[in-house]
């Protein structure tokens, strides 16, 4: 189940480390920290009041445009986790993202950050007022941090 933002704490979501997503040598896998991101975006939209469905149906939909991951400690299978997202809204196009993967015991294992938009799917272009488009839709827009 996925936790709320109460005032300063980001919203987050548990994930189980699976075997299946470990390498040979035991870790998880790169490409599925990416995955646990995107996994606790769609989550925090679900949150606050904004379905998938609901956003092609009003001809919007979120985009990443720029990522980074920094590794800080391994993970291996069976480690419980959280993945927090927040958004960081401004006057652009664009918006930051900010990410962080912690075991458990609060360790740090990676941090996630990017720049996503908002894009007009007809138009295949990102909208002026991404925090307004998502404002409209959501029923608790203070999930996203906007008021």
């Amino acid at each position: 189940m996925a936790h709320a933002r109460l005032d300063s704490e980001p919203f987050t979501v548990p994930v189980t480390v699976r075997g299946y997503e470990t390498d040979t040598q035991g870790h998880l896998n790169q490409a599925v920290y990416l995955q646990y991101g995107e996994h606790a975006r769609w989550s925090l939209l679900k949150a606050a009041g904004i379905e998938q469905a609901a956003l092609v149906a009003s001809g919007i939909g979120p985009v990443t445009l720029e990522q980074t991951l920094r590794y800080k400690a391994e993970l291996r299978s069976g480690d419980e986790v959280t993945v927090s997202c927040a958004f960081e809204w401004s006057d652009r196009k664009v918006f930051g993202v900010r990410q962080l993967i912690r075991k458990t015991d609060g360790t740090l294992a990676a941090e996630l950050t990017g720049l996503g938009g908002i894009m007009d799917l007809s138009a295949r272009r990102l909208v002026a007022d991404p925090g307004g488009a998502l404002r409209e839709l959501a029923t608790e827009p203070k999930l996203l941090g906007l008021e």
